[in-house]
């Protein structure tokens, strides 16, 4: 038996896959044919448009596929100053959130304000399990397209600012699983983006599944100085909301400047599929929550 066809892979494409039977082992023999290679990291165009380069194909550093997992200590290429504080350090833990000092296996999340003792950035912090479904990966760049995208993006969502981005840090989850609920598939990314004095974030979020466990997505600092939760997104059931909602009219994504709390405050509004808000209104400073 002899068959080929093209296959289309995230990280490669090969062009002819040969598969033959072995006459003597009755095994599926397959030979591949790489042609042409292609940098490939999005499975929709939802997704390509908002979401930044991601994966194994991208060159990130995946995370161990483990329960209330998390990365080791990363080494950031450049500092991160974060509410008057400034960190050259990070974990990427598995259950969907960022902290600077020490890593975290809670899969509980606090309510923010939780006015504790670590600044904590929450992409959307619940109990997640990437042992059993989906990829938790990360990289920083200091130079590059994604650099000139990050630029171009920080400066539209904060057109007064003439911004120019030195260094962008991308963690994502790619269809992750919520812990017991394996047919369910999440995915989120948070971007740290820097240059010169300038922090800020970029949340974005692709297919968020429900789920009965607690949730949370934004970010808190020590003893709760500034902090701020996306709108509807400490309730599992309508956390799906997340794919539809904004404060930069781009459906999906969140932007927050976050080197100080010294901003004007912009009013937060949220988009739907056909309904969009109008203006820029990146959130710069929030004392409150909803």
């Amino acid at each position: 038996m002899l068959s080929d066809y093209r296959r289309r892979t995230p990280g490669f494409i090969s062009d002819i896959i040969i598969m033959r039977l072995s006459p003597v082992s009755q095994h599926l023999l397959v030979f591949i044919s790489v042609l042409s290679l292609e940098i490939i990291t999005w499975t929709n165009s939802a997704v390509s448009a908002l979401f930044y380069p991601f994966g194994s194909a991208g060159g990130d550093t995946i995370n161990t596929a483990v329960d209330d997992g998390s990365s080791s200590v990363i080494q950031l290429l450049s500092p991160f100053l974060f509410f008057g504080r400034t960190y050259q350090q990070i974990y990427v833990n598995n259950n969907g959130h960022l902290t600077f000092n020490q890593l975290s296996s809670a899969y509980i999340p606090y309510s923010f304000p939780a006015r504790g003792s670590q600044d904590i950035i929450a992409g959307l912090w619940t109990n997640l399990d990437n042992s059993v479904r989906g990829v938790v990966s990360y990289h920083q760049y200091t130079s590059g397209n994604v650099l000139t995208r990050a630029t171009r993006d920080i400066n539209t969502h904060f057109p007064n600012l003439s911004f120019t981005a030195s260094w962008v840090f991308v963690a994502t989850w790619d269809k992750v699983a919520y812990y017991s609920l394996t047919n369910t598939e999440t995915s989120f990314q948070v971007v740290l983006i820097s240059g010169r004095n300038f922090s800020f974030i970029l949340m974005n979020y692709g297919d968020i599944a429900v789920t009965r466990h607690l949730v949370q997505a934004g970010y808190d600092t020590v003893s709760s100085t500034h902090y701020f939760v996306i709108p509807g997104s400490n309730n599992g059931s309508s956390i799906s909301n997340l794919r539809n909602s904004s404060n930069v009219n781009l459906t999906g994504r969140w932007a927050f400047r976050v080197d100080s709390g010294h901003h004007n405050i912009s009013k937060e509004t949220t988009t739907s599929p056909t309904t969009n808000s109008t203006g820029n209104n990146a959130v710069t400073d929030r004392r409150h929550t909803y």
